[in-house]
This record gives structure tokens, C-alpha cells and sequence, in this order.
């Protein structure tokens, strides 16, 4: 059984040169023992001690070598293995088509690092995201940016859950909660304003018995507003470096999701898309329990609103606005099913009369003017209570205002003359 051994022979030895010794073996005391030496200073060569040759052949030199290899060394015996040195083999012959180097490092993608994107920020964190969905999943840029999309809704949905609830219990009580309503409306406008109090204080408690909370119908608006704007800014920063693979990571018409639709399609079906979630969403059933027809009417104005701004936004943000909008319209149509509403708990929606209803329903304009009149009312109202509390403190802190003709607190005259006149 052969073994090896490397050591370090002095500089003075190799009169300053670095070896490396391979000291081969055997088992059998009779045979003899070769040493093979790389050694190198600047250049490195290599030759094959054996010491019981004689001194002709005791030191074998070798060609010199590219690298300093430990070789198992050859056979003990007595023959000259030497010459199998010389034989060099043929380097492997490169295989057909293989990509050049040169094709391989230009077709690899830079880290989003090395552009400046990323980070720990909400829009670093959703250009990790992107990325790591492009990267490590091999995905187009319209497949990561509508599975994003897919990812953050689904999550977001527990919040629509128990917005819809609580949209469904407002309106199924919204004829008591509009008498309630109508007579804080008329104590306010007359100027009562300890029976406005009672009244409203009359329908914090009766929301608080049957468990209702306004606030909770803008849990999604409130949750939904930071993602957006953090996919928002982080698509358009993507499509601003620009990167490479995004000018042909679209799809269909749009290819390049670093300009703008030239077509307009993805525009329009943006605005489309979010006039149907606004139309067809449940948010109707929360406008009429909330006597907010003007807030109504401004969100189906909005989709008309936006429609110059996007068309100059590039197809990423696009693509991703037109996505959540589909999901939108998707996780609607799911929430209308009886039996999914019946699973999530939500109670069924009780169709009023609009006719037996306290307040009635008024059109764009008439509510626009019955709006504007309780603004100036209340206005009316607020400036009297500062002109009376401006006038109180007056009062109090002047001079005593004189509102009678003579003084009753002065002493008055002694009526002699009147005495004198009855006695004659």
C-alpha cells in the first residue's frame, strides 16, 4: 500500500525554490523508494529522484510543468516509468454549438441591486419581489407582475370579508339609523343643539348594540391604498432604469412594458374596469346605508377623470392596474354567491323601498343643492354660537350696560312736597 507525503524543502536546499515532495512506498522492505519533486521559482519544474540508482540516473529531470500536481507515484519497481511523462494527452476536443462565453454573459440579466432598485422599503420589497419571481421562477414580466397581483389581493381578502359584513348589517338597518339621522339633521339645522346631541348619541348606541362601525367599511381602501402606490412607484422606477427584458416582457399588443400603450387599449380597459367595480361592487349597498349618493356619484366621475393621466403610464403599471381591477371584479361576483356569503357569515341584503324610506333618494344635482344648504346652515349656525360666546364674555368681564331710565339702586328724594300737599 503506497502512501504520499508532501514537505517543504528549505530555500537553501532548492537555492530558494519552493518543492513539493511525493515520497512513495511499499510494503515490501526489498523495494526501493522514489521521490518525484515539483519545485518551481519562476517557472516550475519537476524531475524524479530514485535513490538507489546510480548517479547517472539518479536524478531524471522532466519537462517543465503549468502547475504543481501531486502525483501518485509510479511503480516501485525497478523499470524506468519516466518516459510516460512525455506522453501528454490531447486536450478535450469543444463540443458543437456550445455557446461562447461572451453570448452567455450578455444574455444574463443584472441584479437589481447593481441598478440601484431593491431595498428594504415597501418598494424595494415589491422589486425584490419581482424580481424574484422573474429570476428564480423563470416567469415573464406580465406573468410576475399578474401573480403579484394575485399574491397581495388574496392575502387582503379577510379584510374584505369583514368590510362586507359590516356593509351588509349597515344596510339592513338603515331605516332606523335614517329616522335617527333625520332628526339630529332638523334639531341641528334649528339651532337645537342639546336635542342634535341626544339624537346622536341615540344612534351611537344603537350602532353599538347591533355592532356596527362605519369605520370598517374603509378597511380595503386603507389597506389597499399603500400597496398601490408601492407597486406604483416601484413599476414605473423599472420601467424607468429601464430594464432590458421588460421591452419585450409583455404580452399580446403590449410588448414592451417600458412606454406607454400606443394603442390606448390599456387605458381604456383600465377605466372600464374600475367604472364596473365601482358599479357592480357592493359598495352601492354601503353608499345608500350611508346616505353617501354624492361620494357615489364623484367615484363613477373618477374612471373619466383618470383616463388622460394613464395614457401616458407605462404598460407595467398598467398591466398591473388592469389585473387588480379583474380580481376586484372576480372576488364580487364570488362574494354575491348565497352559499359563499352563508359560509363567510355575511348576512343577506334586505332590499328596501326606496318610498318607505326616511330619506328619499335624490339625483346628482338635488343632492349637490340639498348638500350645499346643510353646509351653509351649519356654517350659520356655528358662526351665531361664536358671536353669542363673544357677547357672554363681554357681558361678564365690561362695564354694566344701562337699559333702564333711572337708577333703582340710588337713594331716592324725600317726598315732602307730597306731604305738604295733603295737609292743606
Amino acid at each position: 500500500m503506497l502512501s504520499r507525503a508532501c514537505r517543504l524543502i528549505s530555500r537553501n536546499a532548492l537555492c530558494g525554490r519552493i518543492a513539493c515532495v511525493q515520497v512513495g512506498t511499499s510494503n515490501y522492505s526489498n523495494r526501493s523508494r522514489d521521490y518525484h519533486i515539483a519545485s518551481g521559482h519562476h517557472g516550475l519544474r519537476s524531475c524524479l529522484i530514485r535513490p538507489n540508482a546510480n548517479a547517472a540516473t539518479k536524478f531524471s529531470p522532466l519537462k517543465p510543468i503549468t502547475a504543481a500536481v501531486l502525483m501518485r507515484n509510479l511503480s516501485t519497481d525497478g523499470a524506468d516509468k519516466s518516459a510516460l511523462l512525455d506522453i501528454i494527452p490531447e486536450p478535450p476536443a469543444i463540443p458543437q454549438g456550445a455557446p461562447e462565453i461572451a453570448d452567455v454573459v450578455a444574455g444574463a440579466e443584472p441584479a437589481f441591486a447593481s441598478l440601484g432598485l431593491g431595498g428594504w422599503t415597501p418598494v424595494g420589497i415589491v422589486q425584490n419581489c419581482m424580481e424574484f419571481l422573474h429570476i428564480g421562477l423563470d416567469l415573464p414580466w406580465w406573468g410576475c407582475i399578474a401573480i403579484g397581483t394575485v399574491v397581495v389581493r388574496t392575502l387582503l381578502f379577510p379584510l374584505v370579508i369583514a368590510s362586507q359584513r359590516n356593509a351588509a348589517k349597515m344596510n339592513n338597518h338603515m331605516p332606523q339609523l335614517q329616522v335617527l339621522q333625520v332628526k339630529m339633521t332638523e334639531a341641528r339645522q334649528a339651532g337645537n343643539a342639546i336635542e342634535s346631541a341626544r339624537y346622536g348619541q341615540e344612534m351611537m348606541l344603537f350602532m353599538k348594540e347591533k355592532k356596527l362601525n362605519p369605520l370598517k367599511n374603509m378597511l380595503v381602501p386603507l389597506a389597499q391604498a399603500p400597496i398601490f402606490i408601492s407597486f406604483f412607484m416601484g413599476l414605473r422606477e423599472m420601467a424607468n432604469t429601464p430594464i432590458e427584458s421588460m421591452r419585450d416582457g409583455g404580452l399580446f399588443w403590449f410588448t414592451d412594458l417600458t412606454v406607454c400603450d400606443q394603442f390606448y387599449a390599456l387605458p381604456i380597459i383600465t377605466s372600464f374596469t374600475l367604472f364596473l367595480t365601482i358599479e357592480l361592487g357592493t359598495d352601492s349597498a354601503r353608499m345608500s346605508a350611508a346616505n353617501m349618493q354624492t361620494v357615489k356619484y364623484i367615484l363613477r366621475a373618477m374612471p373619466i377623470f383618470i383616463f388622460p393621466f394613464t395614457i401616458n403610464f407605462p404598460g407595467a403599471i398598467l398591466c398591473y392596474w388592469a389585473c387588480s381591477n379583474f380580481f376586484s371584479l372576480l372576488q364580487v361576483g364570488f362574494l354575491r354567491i348565497p352559499k359563499v356569503r352563508d359560509f363567510f357569515k355575511i348576512d343577506r341584503i334586505v332590499a328596501h323601498n326606496p318610498a318607505a324610506l326616511p330619506i328619499k333618494k335624490k339625483g346628482f344635482t338635488e343632492g349637490i343643492k340639498e348638500s350645499w344648504t346643510n353646509m351653509k346652515i351649519s356654517r350659520e349656525l356655528e358662526e351665531r354660537s361664536r358671536i353669542d360666546e363673544i357677547r357672554f364674555q363681554k357681558a361678564g368681564k365690561g362695564p354694566m350696560v344701562k337699559t333702564y331710565k333711572y337708577d333703582p339702586t340710588a337713594p331716592r328724594p324725600a317726598a315732602t312736597s307730597a306731604v305738604n300737599a295733603k295737609k292743606r
